[in-house]
């Protein structure tokens, strides 16, 4: 794991704490190019009455908006939570070249823990994933949000 995966999922954790600030899942999301952070997401899904605000997505209209190109090609997304169903769809339209993601997802995730959407060979762009990078951070933020939830009346 190189110092540079630390250092932007960090900063995926740490817009992971602003989501739950808002009363969100906790998921934040980097995209990278050529070393450098170009977009910035975190889940908003309540706050924007969105069930498509996942950070991913947000991310990715951000970089795609930025660099003013809907592919965002030899980028990586740097992920606090295995993305979904939804968001894979997303990242390989959007050409992503790697995912780098913190905790697996038992129940939704599709890099491998529910479903892996990316070994399908008929669709046409393929995009690498990774995960565990800060993985006892970033499920430990979830497993906190989840349990602070069910304390509440």
């Amino acid at each position: 794991m190189a110092n540079e995966d630390l250092e932007f999922m960090q900063i995926a954790l740490n817009l992971a704490r602003k989501a739950e600030l808002n009363n969100e899942v906790p998921v934040g999301a980097v995209i990278v190019k050529n070393g450098k952070v170009i977009s910035k997401g975190m889940n908003a899904c309540i706050l924007n009455n969105d069930p498509t605000a996942h950070a991913e997505i947000k991310a990715i209209r951000s970089a795609a908006k930025k660099i003013k190109n809907y592919r965002l090609n030899d980028c990586s997304i740097y992920v606090t939570l295995e993305p979904c169903a939804m968001c894979i769809g997303a990242i390989q339209h959007a050409r992503i070249k790697k995912i780098i993601y913190g905790a697996a997802d038992p129940k939704t995730g599709a890099c491998g823990s529910v479903i892996n959407l990316l070994d399908i060979k008929k669709i046409n762009h393929h995009t690498k994933a990774f995960g565990g990078v800060l993985e006892k951070k970033c499920g430990q933020i979830l497993k906190d949000f989840f349990l602070s939830k069910r304390k509440k009346p």
